[in-house]
């Protein structure tokens, strides 16, 4: 296969899309967009999106919608664990259902390479110190998100066939600048936290492993399941980090320190000592991908930059702790407002 040109973005208007979208076009891919635009107006600073995007639903998707569409980068999921338990249902709906609806779709209109993203939540409380790798470590997938990214990448490989590709990443917890910035996972959170209060806040005993990896390596990540041959990728998993990417919370904590010097750490103890500990190997990738894919970010270059969007665009406590950067914040403002229904359709 020759390197695809026209490439569809799911979930376009999210935390990773915003930042993927403009790789790929940095790249000379001619990019779509697809998203049912929940986070479409949960931004921080202004973005440039001069690429054509549609309002739609996986849910809905046709092969008459993918006609032209070459490859796909699926991001478009309720997109974490909370997330995902503020409604197991519709998580299954979405982020299963939907996701193989978009494949069968998409086999079916000739795209050729389906490029999915999956998580490491699958792995759920890991029960080993080693590294964990693709496929001989046990998957104990615990919530409905993880549950549902274990069904899918099982059942995508399902349809794969020679026309049509599919090869899956599992990113560790992403970091870094975004036009729509998240504050819900870890180390955005602690620097935004620093930066809006003076306080890195710590809700365990900071002895739990993270991996990490900035947005902007896991769209490259995404960009090497688009480039690298067939042969190579077809039917694999890949976990999505850097060198020596895992860290311990309270590792996170001094470099979010860094990234604010005069903040302080706390330690809330909210969750005592969190059993949420793991520890991912990044060999697989770094070895059969090193052509397609190199790593550029560590986790002190992703604080800088954080504080450096805040300082430009004003950011303060009020967005941090809201809406505007809290996914599960967001969906439930819109159906307290209204605006979506039972089934999270805009009404």
């Amino acid at each position: 296969m020759t390197r695809p040109h026209n490439v569809l973005v799911t979930g376009d208007k999210g935390y990773i899309g915003s930042v993927l979208t403009s790789v790929l076009a940095e790249r000379g891919f001619a990019v779509t967009g697809l998203d049912t635009g929940y986070y479409r107006d949960c931004l921080v600073g202004t973005v440039a999106e001069p690429y054509p995007s549609v309002a739609g639903d996986i849910r809905d998707v046709t092969p008459e919608a993918l006609r032209g569409v070459d490859a796909i980068i699926h991001l478009a999921a309720l997109s974490n664990d909370p997330l995902g338990e503020f409604s197991p249902s519709l998580t299954a709906a979405i982020n299963l259902r939907g996701t193989l609806r978009l494949a069968t779709a998409a086999r079916q209109a000739g795209v050729r390479r389906f490029v999915y993203a999956s998580s490491q939540s699958m792995y759920g409380i890991s029960t080993t110190d080693e590294e964990l790798d693709e496929d001989a470590s046990e998957k104990n997938a615990i919530t409905t998100y993880a549950k549902t990214k274990w069904e899918a990448e099982l059942a995508l490989k399902a349809l794969a066939t020679p026309d049509f590709t599919v090869v899956c990443f599992r990113p560790s917890t992403v970091f870094g600048a975004s036009p729509r910035l998240r504050c819900d996972i870890v180390f955005n959170s602690m620097v935004a936290c620093a930066y809006t209060t003076g306080r890195v806040e710590i809700k365990s005993d900071g002895a739990p492993w993270r991996p990490v990896v900035h947005v902007r390596d896991v769209s490259s990540a995404f960009i090497a399941g688009l480039e690298a041959p067939a042969a190579l990728v077809g039917g694999r998993s890949y976990n999505v980090g850097i060198p020596n990417g895992n860290f311990t919370v309270r590792g996170l904590a001094e470099a979010a320190g860094r990234a604010t010097p005069g903040s302080t750490i706390v330690y809330t103890g909210e969750h005592g000592g969190d059993a949420r500990s793991y520890r991912v190997s990044f060999s697989r990738i770094l070895s059969e991908l090193k052509e397609w894919y190199q790593p550029e970010w560590t986790i002190d270059r992703g604080g800088a930059e954080l504080v450096a969007m805040f300082q430009r665009t004003g950011f303060c406590e009020t967005e941090f702790r809201g809406t505007t950067t809290n996914r599960l914040a967001q969906l439930k403002h819109l159906s307290d407002i209204g605006a979506l229904d039972a089934e999270l359709r805009w009404t």
